[in-house]
């Protein structure tokens, strides 16, 4: 009996070695503040500097999971709005290796994560408006990040992922007001909100910030994803 021998043959052994990496840009919505998740870069070049956390993309996954999985890594959270961003791919761009980079954002809870494995991993959240200076091109990733979220924030309601659960108007209109660095008015914005019917309104109140308080809302998920399959504008701006 003969048998074959199956040669598998390397198409490729020749080309020159490229790394594929993922970084995330995880933004959390604090107190009134727009914040963003760093850590300290574990490997050299540049170790211990500022970074925004990420990894190779390993040979059996792809970007998205990569970055799902560095995100449950680090916070503890799974299932939460992550979104491909850019690929970044300047020559020059890591002193390390030539690697090109797929820039991933994503929007938390900040009152859900694990704070011990964030803790565990030396990341820590900063004010995005006092960002530091991060290594490489990440302030550029962050940058890109910003400008999509302002975008998206025009036809998709990010308080969803961004928000407590149950959240008041004041809050959702000061997160949509530091988002893009505008006053909103506030009576036009809770009109237009509220004609929306996206809001199911709750009978209690968030006595923090007032002695009078503020009615509590959450969203109604099943009618925006039917505003969602038709298309609809979002802003809140008029």
């Amino acid at each position: 009996m003969i048998t074959k021998q199956i040669t598998k043959i390397n198409w490729y052994e020749n080309a020159e070695k490229i790394f594929i990496a993922t970084d995330c840009i995880i933004f959390g919505f604090d107190e009134g503040i727009l914040k963003l998740l760093v850590f300290e870069r574990l490997v050299n070049p540049l170790k211990g500097e500022l970074s925004l956390i990420g990894s190779f993309v390993k040979p059996n996954e792809t970007a998205p999971q990569a970055a799902h999985r560095v995100l449950k890594e680090i916070t503890g959270l799974d299932n939460i709005f992550m979104e491909e961003l850019k690929t970044y791919t300047e020559v020059d761009r890591d002193s390390g290796a030539r690697c090109i980079s797929i820039g991933q954002y994503a929007l938390i809870r900040i009152d859900e994560y694990d704070k011990e494995l964030v803790k565990k991993h030396g990341a820590l959240w900063y004010e995005v408006d006092k960002l530091p200076k991060l290594v490489l091109d990440h302030n550029k990733m962050v940058e890109d990040a910003l400008n999509r979220l302002r975008r998206k924030s025009k036809f998709y309601p990010i308080g969803i992922e961004l928000l407590p659960k149950n959240f008041t108007i004041p809050q959702l209109q000061n997160l949509y007001e530091v988002i893009h660095q505008k006053k909103l008015d506030s009576r036009n914005f809770r009109k237009k909100l509220l004609s929306l019917k996206l809001l199911i309104p709750l009978n209690k109140k968030d006595m923090s910030g007032s002695k009078k308080g503020a009615f509590l809302y959450k969203f109604d998920y099943k009618k925006y994803k039917k505003l969602e399959e038709n298309g609809f504008n979002f802003s809140l701006f008029k």
